[in-house]
C-alpha cells in the first residue's frame, strides 16, 4: 500500500472539546432551525476549525446532534466520520 492509499482527509487527530460539541448542540436546538440551515451551522463551526462537509452530510450529522440525550463524545464520533480536512 502506498502512503497515497493511505492518505485519508477525514478528521484523524482533532478533538473538539466537550464545550464546543455541546456549544454546537445547544445552538442547533436553540434556533430551532430547518435542515438546511442547520447544515449550514455545522459547516460554520467545522469549516472555522479547518474542516469540510458535504452539505448532505451536514443535514444528517445535525439531525442526529439534535437527538435527545446526544452527548459529546457520540458528536465528536459523528464528526469524524464525516469532516475532512480542508
Amino acid at each position: 500500500m502506498s502512503d497515497f492509499d493511505r492518505y485519508d482527509d477525514r478528521l484523524n487527530a482533532e478533538k473538539f472539546t466537550p464545550s464546543d460539541l455541546m456549544g454546537l448542540r445547544s445552538e442547533l436546538l436553540q434556533c430551532n432551525l430547518d435542515s438546511f440551515l442547520a447544515a449550514e451551522v455545522l459547516t460554520s463551526f467545522l469549516s472555522g476549525r479547518g474542516y469540510g462537509i458535504s452539505t448532505q452530510e451536514a443535514r444528517r450529522v445535525a439531525s442526529k446532534i439534535e437527538g435527545k440525550g446526544c452527548k459529546p463524545e457520540h458528536i465528536q464520533e459523528e464528526l469524524e466520520r464525516v469532516a475532512r480536512v480542508m
